[in-house]
């Protein structure tokens, strides 16, 4: 039987997720997809969940963060990885897939199912009801001006990120925690000190790496307004960095007695303290050439990079003010974002996000309670990220070991510590959907 309906705005790969949970749980699904009555600048297929960039999905193995995100999608019921398996092409230990097919058959298995109505027109007001926005980074400028109205204009058109790395692999014998001229908690900050020596061979490094290409869309007047490039600063002076981001004013090394010759700040990226970032190094670098320019940090010489520092055109609210863990709205009842547009990064990670806004638009229509998984998986890890008050400076984020909880037994080998983690996680996640199937 029936019950109420759900609009999902967009097809992509949130869109076709939130509408396949929605029509298992026997909810009517009206979905909205403005091709091929119009096409954004990067799409050109018809079809839903089309790849607009590489056609990989990432690593597949359990050790991998992405391969341990697929893993839950598919304890989930996920209809891209079923599709993303069954149109698969040899990529190593990636999930590479052929785009077409790939597509084709996300599209086929949509439009076989009677409780999904396609509906080909371009959505330019926010409906009433229950509603799911799944419109990705280049949703239609008239639905991204009703968004952004929604959101009381906070609404991101460009990334400007910079790097995060996590707490475990910073080098605290090389860094102190001190907050500048003393103000605010002594914990607030972790500082990177560098002496002359060691600041002249990073400045060196840094005006001379690789940056990476800029894309046509990136162009566009904006992006590197008030958040410049640190390498962009860095090539206006000698001297320019250290009386900027990496100002060592207000602040003492306690293990010389006198202030650095220049610092690094990290924040504290999560209320749980196991991703810090580093304050004012937004970036436009390689990400082979962030790994090898930052580590010439003394503290961060072994760092573990989260996310490395990005800046390009993308679309996606302030979710850490606007959204609860479970995607919905806060401020009306009925209405979740899915996908990129809600800060997740990446394919997959979009569409979990869509997988879980599907689960609790059908669970509220339902009278049940919300589905947030544990915390120790990557997939409830991320919608506590977009969810996170704390975060204050919020960017976009993929799946990353460095969101979860550190195990209570310290695994110094790497491979080790990413297996034992995802194992952790996914017996979290199986006990957890066995207890909801059990209510």
């Amino acid at each position: 039987m029936m019950m109420n309906k759900v609009k999902v705005i967009g097809a992509g790969f949130a869109g076709v997720e939130a509408a396949w949970q929605l029509a298992n749980r026997g909810i009517e699904v009206e979905l909205y997809e403005m091709k091929p009555v119009r096409f954004s600048p990067a799409h050109s297929n018809e079809g839903f969940a089309e790849l607009v960039c590489s056609n990989s999905f990432k690593a597949m193995r359990l050790g991998c963060a992405a391969g341990m995100l697929k893993a839950e999608m598919e304890l989930m019921g996920s209809l891209c990885v079923e599709c993303a398996k069954a149109t698969a092409v040899p990529a190593g230990g990636a999930l590479a897939v052929d785009r077409d097919k790939f597509s084709a058959l996300v599209t086929e298995k949509i439009l076989a199912r009677k409780e999904i109505t396609v509906i080909r027109e371009e959505v330019t007001e926010i409906p009433e009801g229950d509603v799911i926005i799944a419109a990705g980074p280049l949703a239609s400028e008239a639905l991204s001006d009703k968004i952004k109205e929604l959101c009381g204009g906070n609404l991101s058109f460009f990334d400007a990120a910079a790097p995060i790395v996590t707490a475990e692999s910073i080098d605290l014998e090389n860094a102190f925690m001190q907050s500048r001229y003393d103000r605010g908690e002594p914990d607030d900050y972790i500082n990177c000190p560098m002496n002359k020596e060691e600041y002249e061979a990073f400045y060196e490094a840094l005006i001379n790496a690789e940056s990476a290409p800029t894309h046509e869309f990136d162009k566009r007047k904006g992006v590197y307004e008030g958040c410049m490039p640190i390498e962009v600063m860095a090539s206006r002076g000698h001297d320019t960095i250290r009386f900027g981001p990496m100002k060592p004013a207000g602040l003492v090394n306690p293990r010389t007695g006198h202030r650095p010759w220049a610092n690094l700040q990290l924040r504290k990226e999560n209320k749980a303290g196991t991703m810090y970032n580093l304050v004012g190094f937004q970036t436009n670098l390689k990400f082979g050439e962030q790994k090898r320019v930052f580590s010439m940090i003394p503290a961060l010489k072994d760092a573990e990079f989260v996310r490395y520092g990005v800046m390009h055109r993308n679309t996606f609210i302030d979710s850490p003010r606007l959204l609860g863990e479970d995607f919905g709205f806060k401020a009306r009842e009925g209405l979740y974002f899915a996908g990129q547009i809600t800060g997740v990064e990446g394919y997959m990670e979009s569409a979990c996000a869509g997988i879980l806004a599907g689960i609790n638009a059908a669970n509220r229509i339902l009278g049940k309670e919300k589905f947030v998984p544990d915390e120790l998986t990557i997939s409830g890890a991320l919608a506590r990220y977009i969810s996170d008050g704390n975060v204050k400076n919020f960017q976009p984020m993929g799946a990353s070991f460095g969101l979860l909880p550190p195990l209570e037994t310290k695994i110094r080998d790497k491979k080790q510590r990413y297996e034992a983690l995802a194992e952790r996680g996914l017996e979290a996640l199986k006990k957890q959907l066995q207890g909801d199937c059990n209510e």
